[in-house]
């Protein structure tokens, strides 16, 4: 629950305090918990839920950290893995709040799509056209391709002409 708090957060403290705030409201509604449901898409709902409504609360989307500013990466690696994390973070940035957390869960936390649909109160079909887009829109962002209009059929380069 953490990680996806940080996630969304992009603060450490605010992520603890959002963990904190998640599981003080999970206890309270154990009660209200339903049996046939698994325990862990359930604390995520919450998490979501509640992270969402401060954001409504305070109507703008979290403070992102500048990229002078970002944690060095877990793992010691070089300098292209370094820009290639960075261009990742920008990009994920650049998702909407539905797409990004979507993406999120299903590729960082191992959620399925039932759970996340679950975690969102979406549809199934919702989920899986949103991280269809997601990951279209993350894939043209990370190889440089136009993002204008995702719903444009891509062109053909020019085929050359046979001459005889």
């Amino acid at each position: 629950m953490r990680r996806y708090a940080r996630s969304l957060c992009r603060d450490a403290a605010q992520a603890d305090d959002l963990v904190q705030d998640s599981l003080a409201k999970a206890l309270a509604a154990w009660g209200q918990r339903r049996e046939d449901g698994a325990l862990r898409p359930w604390l995520f709902a919450i998490l979501h839920n509640t992270w969402a409504n401060g954001l409504r609360r305070e109507g703008r989307r979290p403070d992102g950290a500048a990229l002078d500013d970002a944690d060095e990466p877990a793992v010691s690696g070089g300098q292209f893995e370094r820009l290639e994390l960075l261009d990742m973070q920008t990009a994920l940035d650049s998702l909407s709040e539905e797409q990004r957390s979507l993406l999120l869960l299903v590729a960082v936390e191992g959620l399925s799509y039932e759970e996340c649909a679950r975690v969102q109160g979406v549809a199934l079909g919702t989920v899986m056209s949103r991280l269809t887009r997601a990951r279209d829109r993350l894939h043209r962002l990370l190889h440089g391709e136009s993002d204008a209009d995702p719903n444009r059929p891509r062109q053909k380069s020019p085929s050359l002409r046979r001459v005889k």
